[in-house]
Parts: structure tokens; C-alpha cells; sequence
């Protein structure tokens, strides 16, 4: 029993030291960016993990599917891309910075060479990907705090492979998109990211983890996709009757959708319609009601239309 016990212990010591030697250190990160002569920017948000730690337990949290292709924005000096590879079948890295792209496979190639070809880098902003060289089963990410949302609703939208997302944000951002209906930090990034499936808070992440240290948490959240809500309105549609409702935030729903409607009669009408009370506000309503809502004022007036002329 000795002896197993012993045996287990140095498999155990192997693979971690083996493991450790494939990531990058806080060290390591530092003189990366020196040689290369990168100074992390506000202007790309940019804020490196520099724990071994941290991304190994985002992959975790990430609970990847065997053999997934990876979608990773903003890989940065590669601490969670090198992460990534030690689980994921292959990672699609997203890079908009031409110093760092044409770092990674370097990186990749001294610290996993095994791992080399299961490596591609584009070049890119995330905001102007329309499709990638493979289909994506999965988004995991450190996304700059600037476009984070844009960014998640936008990948998640172009890309429908995209299974699964789990993205790093600063922390109130992921609290609002992990927001339920009636709470005071519900909003426009909770409903949308709705549309796309469920939402969950997956954990926090300290400022002490990062280089540069930023002055706020980050937080961990995660989306499973799953089926559009049903209706007959498109996803602009519905988006446009969230953005009015979140417009004019103190008004009650009947007021505050006037403008899109057409007018308050005609907002009351097709939210009684939708069999919403017209002086709900907008941070009562679920993914599910905006629809029917959206239905109710792009739609009702064509079934009335059609109902007319038969």
C-alpha cells in the first residue's frame, strides 16, 4: 500500500511539474512582453493572466467537450491558450494585436510542440468575424472589459456552432448578464444574452491574477445555448423592442415602447395583447415575454390584415 501510495504521489508530482512546464508563469509573461516590447493597453483592454492556477480552473469551469474546437478571443501572451490545448481538440485563437498573433505559435511551439498544429491564429477583430476557417463548438475567453458584450452577443450570433460560452469579464458586467427579471441590475445585456440561452454566474476572479492589476474584480460567466425562444419575430425585431423598453428605464412599458409603436394607444394595446400589464417596466420582463411582445407589435397587425381580407 506503501509503495502504491508512493507511485501515485510521483505520477502525481510528474504530471503537474509536466503541466506546470507547459503554461506560463508571472515571470515568464513579464520577460515575454519585454522582448517583445509590449506595453499592455487600456485602448485594447488589455489585462494578461499571469496565474497558472486561474486558467487552468476557467478550462475546468469550461467543462469542454472531448475533442472540442475552441474558440478563444484576445489570447494575449498565451497563459489560457496553452491552458486550452492541454484539454481542447483544437483552438481557433482571435488575436487583434499583430506583435502578439505572431507570438503565439512561437509560444505554443516552445512550451507544447505536440500541440503545435492544433493551433490556429487569425488576425482579426472579433467584431468583424463573420465566419472562421472551422466550425467553433465552444467560446472560452479573458474578453477586454471594453467590448465584452458586444463581443460575446456578437460571436454568438455569427458563429451557431457555438455550443457553449464561458468568458471573463469584469465582474458587474457578468453580474448583469447573469441578472434574473425584477432585479435592479437587469438589463439590455441580460435579456439579449437570453435570446441566445441559459445564463449562469460561474465564479469571481481577483484583480491579483492579472498584469497589469486592474482596480475591479473580473467574474466568470457561462452560457449553454439552446433553442431560440419561439415566436415569429426575428432577432432584430426583438432586440429593438428591448433596446426602447431599457431606453427610458422609469417609464412603464406602455410609455416607453410609444415611440416604437407608434404611439401610447397603440404600445398599450399590443402589450395587453401580449397579456402584459401596460405599466410593467422593462426590468420585469423575461426573454419569453419580450417575444410575445415583439410578436404583438410587428405581427398583430398583419394577422388583423390577413383576417380582414379572407
Amino acid at each position: 500500500m506503501v509503495a502504491e501510495d508512493a507511485a501515485e504521489g510521483s505520477s502525481r508530482e510528474s504530471r503537474e511539474s509536466r503541466e506546470s512546464g507547459e503554461l506560463l508563469g508571472a515571470r515568464e509573461i513579464r520577460e515575454l512582453a519585454e522582448r517583445l516590447g509590449v506595453r499592455p493597453t487600456k485602448r485594447l483592454g488589455q489585462n494578461f493572466v499571469i496565474d497558472p492556477n486561474t486558467v487552468q480552473r476557467i478550462v475546468r469551469t469550461a467543462a469542454l467537450p472531448e475533442g472540442a474546437c475552441v474558440l478563444e478571443v484576445g489570447p494575449g501572451l498565451g497563459s489560457l491558450t496553452l491552458a486550452l490545448l492541454q484539454q481542447a481538440g483544437h483552438v481557433v485563437a482571435v488575436e487583434i494585436d499583430p506583435v502578439l498573433a505572431a507570438q503565439l505559435p512561437l509560444t505554443v511551439a516552445e512550451h507544447q510542440p505536440a500541440r503545435s498544429h492544433c493551433l490556429t491564429v487569425i488576425e482579426a477583430d472579433a467584431l468583424r468575424i463573420h465566419d472562421l476557417p472551422r466550425p467553433v463548438d465552444a467560446l472560452v475567453a479573458n474578453l477586454p472589459y471594453n467590448v465584452a458584450v458586444p463581443v460575446l452577443l456578437t460571436l454568438l450570433e455569427r458563429l451557431p456552432s457555438l455550443r457553449s460560452a464561458l468568458v471573463m469579464v469584469q465582474k458587474e458586467v457578468a453580474e448583469r448578464l447573469a441578472a434574473v427579471p425584477g432585479s435592479k441590475i437587469y438589463g439590455v445585456p441580460s435579456v439579449k444574452a437570453r435570446w441566445y440561452g441559459e445564463v449562469a454566474y460561474a465564479g469571481n476572479v481577483s484583480p491579483r491574477v492579472f498584469w497589469p492589476e486592474p482596480n475591479v474584480d473580473s467574474g466568470l460567466v457561462r452560457i449553454e445555448r439552446t433553442k431560440r425562444p419561439a415566436g415569429r419575430s426575428g432577432r432584430e425585431q426583438v432586440f429593438s423592442v428591448i433596446d426602447a423598453a431599457f431606453a427610458q428605464r422609469r417609464k412603464s412599458l406602455r410609455g416607453a415602447l410609444a415611440g416604437l409603436a407608434g404611439s401610447a394607444a397603440t404600445s398599450e394595446r399590443a402589450l395587453r395583447e401580449a397579456g402584459i400589464d401596460p405599466r410593467t417596466r422593462g426590468e420585469e420582463l423575461s426573454i419569453e415575454d419580450y417575444v410575445r411582445l415583439s410578436d404583438a407589435l410587428f405581427h398583430g397587425a398583419e394577422e388583423e390584415l390577413g383576417l380582414e381580407s379572407q
